[in-house]
Formats: structure tokens, C-alpha cells, sequence
């Protein structure tokens, strides 16, 4: 039997970093050939876009004879021919548009190189820029109509069915189990329950934080619970033991945000030191500090595309960030105010962020902004959203506001009730996460309780019609 070759402590740390750098550094400079069909569907998609108004007027054919007619059909108008000369070209432009539309199709295929306007002719011998212009009325005609904001899709109203009371500080942070069978939070007396998602009963209690607990999250892939706080510390709890397994150290302040990457083992935490810290979950190695920000880092979320990670801040600031890199690739200054809520969309590529000031919708990679969402005017520290386009955002009055995503209408308000003792200052929302069904919404409150809402099965649109009425806005599409 051959003997296991032993290697210090020293020598496998290395070894391990050395992976994790390759991994992140990785050959990203050299793109793929292009694709010709890829950049004939590009120049098809790009004519399609730009000339489709007057596309049945487009016929590219150079020849002699047909210059010559063009010059002929150009002395006729020279004569006087002008008005009947418009009158013929636009019935005959209006009559061949079928047969002018199959050519065009047809002809797709052979484009190697972006049109020039003034290499095509129409059906009467005009040049292509001189079509557009006649054209431009009834262009302006349809982009001067005023944006109107669509009607919202219809959500039944949610109402409180559960509260669920055990922890002895605030309550701070939730996560759900990704088999939806239980969840836990975190809360100031420094312990973590994790309490049954069906019966609302405690499970379990983990202690370990010597400080308030700010922030958890359930692995997908591994029986691993992640927890940090308010003690600096970082902290990987293995479920299968109940017993802290790992720690992360290298925050200087109290830890108050964390997320798991969803397809890499790579854990990013943010917190009072400004700064977020992205962490190889397996060998505690500190692979990026993300410096940049100038105030406590109040939230983080990651994803699996670009960007792979988002930062926010109480600099009124939200930065995206590139992971391999380490540095940030957009600053968003829209904010007036400390941005504490960050929320990515479970289905399209877009994320929100909550604030004082406005909650606002984004568009991923580059930040674009879409539109606010105005009437909390609270402290807005959590948002939360599901699958059905319901977004919710919690304040820091204990008020919830539920928004209909796409249009951004508010179409309900609910203050929750405070626990029977404590005073109506205690009636704040720490945080608010869906469960995994997207039925069910668990909210952390500053009475130290749990709160559960679920949707009003009877209602209907016509027992609780939506109170909505159209307005002109100016609004961006996406």
C-alpha cells in the first residue's frame, strides 16, 4: 500500500489559492471567430429596424436601364409633371408593397456589409434619403403621440395569517431553505432559530455570535448556512452537525450584508468598514477586497451574470462590481439618500434599490435606469419580490407597500400591528423575503416577532377592483 505523500499546512493553502487564482483569472481576452450567419442575422435585424417604414419603396438596382428611367421619370417632373408624378408613385409604392417585401426578404441573405442609403433606389428612381424625408410626416405624426403608462396586471390583496413570537431582540435578517421546508433568522439576542415554514414551530437554536446576528443565507448546494453580525464575524454553520464548521476573518467593523454567488462557492459580505469582501467559501481565503465605497456597505446581492455582484451603500451610492477583476465597473449616483435594499428580479435582467428618497428600477449590465417608484416615504430598509411580479418594500414605521413591477403601481398599503407590550416606535420591518413558492411573505420586525402574509384566496378583481387611472408620464421602455 503506497504511502499518502504529507504536505504542510502551508503547501496546501497555496496550492488551493492557486486554483482559485487561475479560476478567476482565466483566458478572457481572446474572443470566439465571428460567426457569418450571426452577422448577416445582425445586419438583417439592423435594417429591419432602421428602414422598415419604408422598406416597400426600397429596390437596389444600379443598372442602366434603370437610371435611364429614373432619368426619364425626372424630366416628366422637370415638365410639370410633379403633383401626378406623387399621386402614381405613392399608389404604386402602396400596390407593390407585397411583392417589394418578398424581394427584400429574399435578398437578406446576401448582405455582407451595413447599407449606404444612397446606394438604394425606390420603385419611381428617387434615392433612399429622399423617400425618408416624404416619409418623415407620418413618422412624426406617430412619435409625437404622448407615452401613456399601461394598465397594471391585477394582484389580490395580501393579509397577515401568522405571527410567530420567540426571539428576545429585534429581528434582523430571514432566509428560506431552498427545499422550502424551513427557515431561519437572525436576530439582536445574538441567536439564530430556524423554525418550521408549515407549522410556524422552532426547530432549532444556534448561538455562537457573541453580537447581533445581520445577515443569513442557506446554500443550494451544500448543507451549509452562512451568518454574519455585528462582532466582525463571519461564520459557515454545517446543518448536518448544527456546529460552526468555518470563519471568515478579515472585517474590521460589524458585518451587516451577505450573499451567496448562485452557481460558484464564493461568498461576498459587506459591512461598516465600507468595503465588501468576496470570500472562497471552501478555503477561507480572502480572494477581492471591493473598496470604493465611503460609507457602511448596507446591502449586497450577487447573481450569476453581469454584474456578478452589487453593492449598497449609506454613501447614496450603488456600485456594480466585476468579480474576476476586483474592481467596480459602474457607480450609480441616482440616490439622494442611503441606499439600504438592493433586490435582483428572480426573471428578468434587472434589479431594484430602496432608499428614503425613491425606490428604483434598473436594467443589468450597465445600470440603465428605468423609472421610480414613488409614495414610501419611509426608511425603506427591505425589499422583496416574486415570481409573479409582486414587489414589496418595508419601512422603517412598519409600513409594507406592494408594487405591481412592470408599471410600478402602488396597488396596496399595510401597517403591521405591533405585539400586544411593545410601543409603536417598535413597529419597524428589518427585512421581508418570500418563500420559495412565492406565496407565502415572511417578514422580521422590530417587535420581535415574525410576521407570515399570504394572498386573500377570495378575493376577485370585482370584489377588489384596482383604483387606477391613466396618466400621461414620461417614461422609459425596456
Amino acid at each position: 500500500m503506497e504511502e499518502v505523500q504529507k504536505h504542510s499546512v502551508h503547501t496546501l493553502v497555496f496550492r488551493s489559492l492557486k486554483r482559485t487564482h487561475d479560476m478567476f483569472l482565466s483566458d478572457q481576452a481572446n474572443p470566439p471567430p465571428p460567426d457569418e450567419t450571426s452577422e448577416k442575422i445582425k445586419l438583417m435585424v439592423k435594417a429591419a429596424d432602421e428602414y422598415k417604414p419604408v422598406m416597400h419603396l426600397i429596390r437596389n438596382n444600379p443598372d442602366k436601364e434603370f437610371r435611364r428611367s429614373v432619368s426619364d421619370q425626372r424630366g416628366e417632373i422637370e415638365n410639370g409633371g410633379e403633383s401626378n408624378y406623387f399621386e402614381n408613385y405613392l399608389e404604386s409604392g402602396q400596390d407593390s408593397r407585397n411583392e417589394t417585401d418578398q424581394h427584400i426578404q429574399s435578398n437578406y441573405g446576401e448582405i455582407t456589409q451595413p447599407p449606404i442609403i444612397d446606394d438604394y433606389y425606390t420603385s419611381s428612381g428617387q434615392k433612399l434619403s429622399q423617400a425618408l424625408v416624404l416619409a418623415g410626416t407620418q413618422q412624426q405624426a406617430i412619435s409625437r403621440k404622448a407615452p401613456t403608462m399601461p394598465k397594471p396586471q391585477w394582484h389580490p390583496p395580501w393579509k397577515l395569517y401568522r405571527v410567530i413570537s420567540g426571539h428576545l431582540g429585534w429581528v434582523r435578517c430571514i432566509a428560506v431553505e431552498p427545499g422550502n421546508e424551513w427557515f431561519c433568522t437572525g436576530s439582536n439576542d445574538r441567536i439564530i432559530k430556524i423554525w418550521d415554514l408549515a407549522s410556524g414551530k422552532l426547530k432549532l437554536s444556534l448561538t455562537g455570535h457573541i453580537s447581533g446576528v445581520r445577515g443569513l443565507a442557506v446554500s443550494p448546494r451544500q448543507p451549509y448556512l452562512f451568518s454574519c453580525g455585528e462582532d466582525k464575524q463571519v461564520k459557515c454553520w454545517d446543518l448536518e452537525y448544527n456546529k460552526v464548521i468555518r470563519h471568515y476573518h478579515g472585517h474590521l467593523s460589524g458585518v451587516y450584508a451577505l450573499a451567496l454567488h448562485p452557481t460558484i462557492d464564493v461568498l461576498i459580505t459587506g459591512g461598516r468598514d465600507s468595503v465588501a469582501r468576496v470570500w472562497d467559501m471552501r478555503t477561507k481565503a480572502n480572494i477581492h477586497t471591493l473598496a470604493g465605497h465611503t460609507n457602511t456597505v448596507a446591502s449586497v446581492q450577487s447573481q450569476a451574470t453581469e454584474p456578478q455582484v452589487m453593492t449598497g451603500s449609506h454613501d447614496c451610492t450603488i456600485r456594480l462590481w466585476d468579480l474576476v477583476a476586483g474592481k467596480s465597473k459602474v457607480t450609480l449616483t441616482h440616490h439622494k439618500k442611503s441606499v439600504r435594499a438592493l433586490l435582483i428580479h428572480p426573471k428578468l435582467n434587472m434589479f431594484a434599490s430602496g432608499a428614503p428618497d425613491n425606490i428604483k428600477q434598473w436594467k443589468c449590465p450597465d445600470g440603465k435606469f428605468i423609472q421610480n417608484l414613488q409614495g414610501h416615504n419611509a426608511i425603506v430598509n427591505c425589499l422583496a419580490m416574486n415570481v409573479d411580479n409582486v414587489l414589496v418594500s418595508g419601512g422603517d414605521n412598519g409600513t409594507l407597500f406592494f408594487w405591481d413591477w412592470r408599471t410600478g403601481y402602488n396597488f396596496q398599503r399595510l401597517q403591521t400591528p405591533v405585539q400586544p407590550g411593545s410601543i409603536d416606535s417598535e413597529a419597524g420591518i428589518f427585512a421581508a423575503i418570500f418563500d420559495q413558492s412565492g406565496t407565502r411573505l415572511i417578514t422580521a420586525e422590530a417587535d420581535k416577532t415574525i410576521k407570515i402574509f399570504k394572498e386573500d384566496d377570495m378575493a376577485t378583481e370585482d370584489s377588489h377592483p384596482i383604483n387606477w387611472k391613466p396618466e400621461i408620464i414620461k417614461r422609459r421602455r425596456y
